[in-house]
């Protein structure tokens, strides 16, 4: 346990960042399978709706990933590799159209 006032304040400080940093990789994974979830959907029966869904979602894990890197929670390297992964899903499917 911490031994001086300023040690203790960092622990507090370092579990209040830990919860912040477990928040938004949280919400990074979620947006990340919704949007799997999109494309899967759009692969077995693409139509325009299916479409719109898969673009907004990959919006959506866009900007919480771009986020998360702007308040250091990710480091850019994992954030473009995330973007690259995402991007490599749909990118099959709109060769064929």
């Amino acid at each position: 346990m911490a031994n001086t006032k300023s040690a203790l304040k960092r622990a507090e400080i370092a579990e209040r960042n830990r919860l912040r940093n477990k928040a938004y990789k949280s919400a990074v994974k979620t947006l990340m399978k919704k949007y799997i979830g999109a494309v899967d959907v759009h692969a077995t029966n693409p139509t325009p709706e299916s479409k719109q869904e898969v673009e907004s979602r990959l919006s959506e894990a866009y900007s919480k990933i771009d986020k998360a890197v702007k308040r250091g929670v990710l480091h850019p390297n994992n954030g473009a590799r995330k973007k690259s992964k995402l991007a490599n899903r749909l990118k099959p499917l709109t060769q064929t159209e």
